[in-house]
């Protein structure tokens, strides 16, 4: 039934029905500190995309600090310096590949 639904109505109206208004914590910006190769640091993403990353840390049995390693040595490669904006596409693309 719900993808009867999906289905008639457009992306962005089905995407609005999914925002319900309790679920503004996944909204709320949620600051994290890790160690990156023994240096603290703080990433700031939303309660959403932290999600996302503990989801994929279990996937690849790490830790979530590990992952975000393993992303940041990545994206230095690619010469990506924001890492809150890698962390991001890489939840994003990692939602896009369904697992």
């Amino acid at each position: 039934m719900a993808k009867l639904e999906a289905e008639s109505q457009s992306p962005l109206s089905y995407l609005f029905g999914l925002c319900v208004a309790d679920q503004d914590r996944e909204y709320t910006p949620e600051r994290r500190s890790l160690r990156i190769h023994g240096h603290s640091t703080t990433i700031r993403l939303e309660r959403a995309f932290w999600t996302v990353l503990e989801e994929l840390a279990g996937q690849e049995s790490i830790s979530v600090a590990g992952l975000v390693t393993r992303i940041y040595d990545h994206c230095q490669v690619a010469n990506q310096k924001n890492m809150a904006s890698c962390l991001r596409v890489v939840c994003l693309k990692y939602i896009n590949i369904g697992y």
